[in-house]
């Protein structure tokens, strides 16, 4: 609400805890799930395929699922709320992950390639949630409350590569393919998010800020009450396309040394609980340092953590390039910075995006933004193979970390139109704040 001295809210309302609280808990169910096709999925693919070079068709065909799952979450999510969109979601995710189980079993390549793709919808829900966690959150602190749904992947998201060992025995004692043992665990984590969000997501995040504004817009004439964080100034183009492609080159990046990793390691001579424990880093640096990133936003502003994510991608890229192929540790600090540089560039491009929607349209723009990131991946896990296959593993690195140093130039550009920018560089702090 607008403080009495009319400055901006910087409190959420009373309903934002419990939907966070909720967001959360079907956070870290659907994190072991988003790990299965990042930890395996092309070590299942260069084995039911035979091939290296088509060792990224896995992430390209969940990506470009993710990108399918977008459109049609942010749809639903727009005519009927949050609440059934990211449960659809999910529960298209589980029976996603069940097809690539059955796939496994009976060696069926088409099989693998459709249930990879519907799987997809899974890895588009679990980071489209992170839209819910900042529907009611005010300007001030939008990038933590982003944060806070992307910091609860992270104990499902580490515990899940880690398991590979543990699902793989199980798959192999029901005599599946030991690679698709994670994928079992997919379908659970899934399944159990979907009828959490189903059953507690309650109020819908989404339907009560349309209903806020709805309330703001009627209450235009100056009234006191009326709610900043829920009023509707048109969209704001410039500033949601400097976001979107924030968030798309730091996800094409991420995806295309990601993707190639494990295979790079089991390459030199390590085994697959050895990649899963670099993946597993990985996967904690994309969202362990979430609060931190989240009050970075809020704090030192959108547009700086952005160009830190670019200079942090680069670092990454150089890294994994340099370092050598037997080396676990060399190879877990590149893929820790690959995390941390996603991390900075997805909050940063959320926070940005959100800030230049009114809650009306917010849902559907949203969907279209995150079918650039999916289709993104895709490319990046597409191409990945081949790259690898071309030029070797330090050439996908390093031409990865150099794009990712884009975004650096874009920040300044943007930096340059401060009328325009205005409420990505920093959100609004109130006296209260600054004391």
């Amino acid at each position: 609400m607008t403080a009495r001295n009319g400055a901006p809210a910087t409190r959420d309302i009373p309903e934002q805890r419990r939907i966070l609280a909720v967001l959360v808990f079907s956070q870290i169910l659907s994190g072991a799930g988003l790990a299965a096709g990042i930890t395996v999925g092309a070590l299942l693919a260069e084995e039911m395929l035979g091939s290296t070079g088509l060792a990224g068709v896995p992430s390209a065909l969940f990506t470009a699922g993710s990108a399918l799952g977008a459109v049609a979450i942010g749809r639903i999510c727009r005519r009927w709320g949050r609440r059934p969109g990211l449960a659809l979601g999910y529960g298209a995710g589980a029976l996603g992950s069940l097809g690539v189980v059955a796939a496994a079993a009976v060696d069926s390549a088409p099989l693998l390639f459709v249930g990879l793709l519907v799987y997809g919808a899974g890895t588009a829900t679990n980071l489209m949630a992170r839209y819910a966690g900042a529907d009611l959150a005010s300007p001030a602190r939008r990038g933590r409350a982003v944060s806070t749904v992307l910091f609860a992947t992270t104990l499902g998201a580490v515990v899940g590569p880690n398991l590979v060992t543990l699902t793989g025995r199980l798959a192999h004692s029901w005599g599946i393919p030991r690679l698709a043992g994670p994928f079992l665990l997919a379908t659970a984590a899934f399944g159990a998010a979907a009828i959490a969000l189903a059953v507690l997501l309650r109020p819908d995040p989404l339907r009560l800020a349309q209903a806020l504004a709805e309330k703001a817009a009627q209450g235009a004439d100056g009234a006191p009450g009326a709610d900043d964080r829920t009023a509707a100034p048109p969209p704001r183009r410039g500033q949601v396309v400097m976001g979107t492609l924030v968030m798309v080159l730091t996800q094409l990046v991420m995806i295309a040394i990601m993707t190639m990793t494990p295979v790079h390691m089991r390459a030199h001579g390590h085994g697959t609980q050895e990649a899963g424990f670099v993946i597993a880093l990985h996967v904690g640096a994309m969202f362990l340092p979430s609060p931190l990133t989240g009050l970075l936003v809020d704090r030192v502003g959108r547009l700086w953590t952005a160009a830190a994510s670019g200079v942090t991608l680069l670092a990454a890229g150089a890294l994994a390039a340099t370092a050598s192929p037997h080396s676990v540790p060399a190879l877990a600090a590149a893929l820790v910075l690959l995390g941390l540089g996603w991390n900075f560039g997805l909050v940063s491009g959320t926070a940005i995006v959100t800030d230049a929607l009114p809650p009306a349209n917010r849902a559907a723009a949203q969907g279209l933004v995150d079918v650039g990131i999916a289709v993104a991946g895709a490319a990046g896990g597409a191409s990945s193979g081949l790259i690898v296959v071309a030029g070797g593993f330090p050439t996908l690195a390093l031409s990865g970390g150099i794009l990712a140093l884009a975004i650096v130039p874009l920040v300044a550009w943007a930096a340059r139109r401060p009328a325009a920018t205005v409420s990505a560089t920093a959100a609004p702090r109130t006296e209260t704040e600054r004391a």
